[in-house]
Parts: structure tokens; sequence; C-alpha cells
């Protein structure tokens, strides 16, 4: 049908053999990440042209250490959190490098989901706390991709929410050098965005409260010597309580080109809205959806205009799918699946979306 793969090596699904022994944390889970990534380069270079490393490694590493929301179900645990973004860093270096030295055709990058973090109310007292907030979830992994190797600045905080929360992290020379040998061979990077933070300053206890349900007002996110995400802000929340700010994806994709100006171009891999869509089968209306994904194209352009290098946007999700913490009761499709039967009905977005790619028009939300 004239679909062009962009394929994943690694998105949250490391063989229970290796993820049982350590999972990123293990030595031999690198080593066999590299393997498994260069049979697949060979074993499907004339099918694919496009591949991806992994797929969103802070919220793998978050979920895995700090929230628990991920197998092993550890939590607050900063040293894993940062070692496992790391050691999957130094496994991209690796297989992108071979990717290259093999002179495969096509392009070879990775995804990160970058939530922007914003000093909440401005504060400057909170702007430490923010700061802080993006070097664990964004800035360390950007310095691993496009530096490669961890700033001063970097470091300086990755010590102090280390030193906050007695861990300790092992990098060593050996690593760097996989890095540095990887930081210009990136063809693009992709982005998940869904929602951004607003941070401020707190030193308690940790607290999180991963909100399963979309129960509303139940999010609690509050780290110990890093900050807490308030969210009593007037933002419109989806039915998840987050917050729907596409100001934060023009504004992480700008930030990326001026901090790092060896990336080459940027894709929005994932963008779109969990939602309760109510079912009909003459039409579901998800108007949200469809103004959510337009404001967020519409916040593509703006980076664009800003000289940003924007190659492509892809739509999350097709249809109805598993949300790895929600199970099935966060819908993200353009397309309805009933579970039990797995009938699929196209929704108001599907229409919108088909539309939008005939007149390329985002002024309105209406289908004509």
């Amino acid at each position: 049908q004239g679909v062009e793969p962009y394929v994943t090596l690694h998105h949250f699904d490391t063989p229970d053999a290796l993820h049982s022994q350590g999972d990123f944390l293990n030595q031999h889970t690198i080593d066999s990440f590299v393997k498994y990534a260069a049979f697949c380069f060979e074993e499907y270079k004339d099918e694919v042209s496009y591949w991806i490393t992994f797929n969103e490694i802070w919220p793998v590493t978050s979920g895995q250490y700090l929230v628990g929301k991920f197998p092993p179900a550890i939590t607050y645990d900063f040293s894993k959190t940062l070692q496992g973004q790391h050691n999957m860093m130094v496994a991209h270096a690796k297989a992108i490098k071979l990717f290259k030295d093999n002179q495969y055709e096509g392009e070879i990058g990775i995804i990160h989901s970058l939530e922007t973090k914003y000093p909440y109310e401005g504060k400057k007292e909170n702007e430490h706390a923010a700061f802080l907030y993006d070097v664990l979830a964004n800035k360390f992994l950007l310095d691993a991709t496009y530096k490669g190797y961890y700033t001063k600045e970097v470091m300086d905080a990755v010590n102090e929410i280390l030193l906050a929360n007695n861990g300790e992290i092992h990098i060593t020379e050996e690593d760097l050098a996989h890095l540095d040998a990887a930081k210009d061979l990136n063809d693009f990077l992709g982005i998940n965005y869904y929602q951004s933070n607003f941070v401020k300053a707190y030193d308690g206890d940790n607290d999180i409260h991963h909100n399963g349900t979309g129960e509303k007002g139940t999010s609690v996110f509050a780290l110990h010597g890093v900050g807490e995400q308030m969210f009593d802000m007037d933002i419109p929340r989806n039915d998840w309580d987050w917050l729907i700010y596409p100001d934060g994806l023009r504004d992480q994709m700008i930030r990326v080109a001026k901090e790092y100006p060896n990336y080459k171009k940027i894709y929005v891999t994932e963008n779109g809205m969990g939602y309760k869509d109510d079912f009909n089968t003459e039409l579901i209306d998800d108007t949200p959806r469809i103004d959510y994904i337009r404001k967020h194209l519409i916040a593509c352009t703006e980076a664009i205009d800003a000289g940003v290098n924007v190659a492509g946007y892809f739509v999350w999700s097709l249809m109805d799918v598993f949300s790895w913490s929600n199970g099935y009761n966060k819908r993200y499709g353009l397309f309805y699946v009933d579970f039990d039967t797995q009938e699929r009905y196209p929704k108001k977005s599907a229409y919108w979306w088909k539309q939008l790619n005939e007149n390329r028009d985002l002024s309105s939300n209406d289908i004509g």
C-alpha cells in the first residue's frame, strides 16, 4: 500500500531472559542489543530504510526505577534511573556506529520523549528545580546523543540529584568514547510529545501517584532534591490530567536546534490525545482530539518558521491500541476499536485527518 516503515528496535520490550538479569543495568544486555541490531540491519536491509534504536529512554527507566509502573517496579532509585539511561545511550551509540560502519543504506536515529520543564508561576526560586528536572528527563539524554559527553553543567545537576538521594553513577572513559564516536551520526531525532510540566522547588520526601485510571486530580509527581510538578494552572488537560500545552513542543524543538546544532532533522514521532471516546456507530465525535492535533501541528509550523528542520509528523495513533500502563481504557486512535469483536470504526478525527492531508488547511476542526 505504499507505506514506508520506520522500524523501532526497542520499545519497552527487552526480552525477559535479559530483563530479569538487570535489563540495561547489565553490560551483557548492551552487547546483546548491539548483536540484535546487527542481525536486524542485515536481515531487513532490502525492506527497511529508516531505523530507530530506542523509543523513550526516560519513560522506560523512570517507569522501572522511579515510578514503579513498569517491571521490576522499583521506586525512587535515582542511581538505577540515571545509570539505565546512560547504558541505553551507550547501546544506541554502538548500534548506530555499526550501522554507519557497515554502510547500510537508509537513515538511523533515536526517539526521546521530551517534556518541556517550566518554572512554576515563572518564579525565580523555581527555575533551578525546573532545570534539575530538565537535566534528569531531557538534557542528560540530549547531551549523550549530540555532544558525546555530559557537560559540567549537566553533571553538576546529576551529582546534586544523586547526592540528595544517596545515589551514584558509573561512567567510564570507554563509555564516553562510544558516545563521542556516534554524536554526529544521528540522521534524525524523534520527539514524542504529549505534555509539558510546570515545576516548583521541593525538598520533601519522594511522592508519586501514577494516574493509571484517568481519575481527575489524583496525579502527584514530587522528587526529593529535584522538584514538584504542579497541576493547578489554568491550562486545559486531557482525560488523564495531562496538560494540553502545544507551546511546549515548539519550545522544545527550538531548544534542540539552538543547543545541539549538529542535529540534522526532527520528526515528531508520537503526538496525540488520550481520550475517553463516546462510542457511536454513526459518528464518534472526538473533536477535542482534532483540536489537540491541529494545535500541535501549528506548533510544528511555528518551529519551522523559527528555523528548525522539522521533517515529519506521526500522529499517535492510527487505531486504539494497548497503552503500556493504562491497559485498553485509554484511547488514542483515529479509528475506534471494539476490543471484543476487533471491529474498527472511523472517528471524526479520521475524516478530518484525511481531509487535512488533502488540503493542508489547519484553520478548522470541522470536516467537509
